[in-house]
């Protein structure tokens, strides 16, 4: 079955409500072959790292926090399009779960690969998903909108559902809604979101003020 594949997965968090329309489900693909200038998840590009792990077992997982309420699913990484048969396991796996239980859920997804090089590639899979928020990050560019880092990156509805929750924010102001969420997990601070320009080395400079030294963090090599 496809749901026996294999996923490489960085990370899966619950709820995540600063990537997306209402609270979400959020996946990490470990691995990124784009490796952008200044990505602030430097620790998904190595395809070695992170955990191998059955789509069918991270389709359950979903389902187990499904029930607690859930809006959508966010697939992040890491590059989701460089692992494209699990990528497409995941998403005919979500599509019969939003079936079944009747779910009124979107997935939105993030590529670093330009728009056209994703048609023209994997026009299938861009059929199976809500929304997605393509092109690589520029760091010379100006921030983008809500939920992107980068002006050069649009956030486009590929369905109705899409449309209606995310047709109105690429007319957003790009500091709107540049917030983000800190967890602690296995002994690591987490933080998930689109941090704006700057933020992280505020962070840093505040932390060390405090006597608090970071270390390994995912924004610098």
């Amino acid at each position: 079955m496809a749901t026996s594949l294999l996923l490489r997965l960085n990370k899966a968090h619950y709820p995540v409500t600063v990537l997306g329309y209402g609270r979400r489900i959020g996946l990490w693909f470990q691995g990124c072959r784009i490796r952008c200038k200044g990505c602030v998840s430097q620790d998904t590009w190595e395809e070695t790292a992170g955990a191998w792990m059955r789509v069918a077992d991270v389709l359950a997982w979903c389902r187990q926090k499904g029930q607690e309420g859930v809006d959508g699913v966010t697939l992040s990484g890491g590059e989701p399009f460089d692992q494209p048969q699990a990528l497409n396991a995941l998403l005919d796996g979500i599509q019969r779960w939003k079936r079944r239980e009747n779910r009124n859920l979107d997935v939105f997804c993030y590529s670093g690969y330009p728009l056209k090089t994703l048609q023209a590639r994997h026009g299938a899979l861009l059929k199976k998903l809500d929304a997605l928020a393509p092109e690589p990050y520029i760091e010379a560019l100006p921030e983008g909108g809500p939920w992107r880092g980068s002006a050069n990156q649009p956030l486009l509805p590929l369905s109705p559902l899409g449309e209606a929750r995310y047709g109105d924010k690429n007319n957003a102001s790009p500091t709107d809604k540049k917030t983000l969420q800190v967890s602690m997990e296995d002994g690591r601070i987490w933080m998930i979101g689109i941090p704006a320009r700057g933020d992280m080395a505020a962070l840093e400079n505040l932390c060390a003020q405090r006597g608090l030294r970071m270390q390994a963090v995912s924004w610098r090599r």
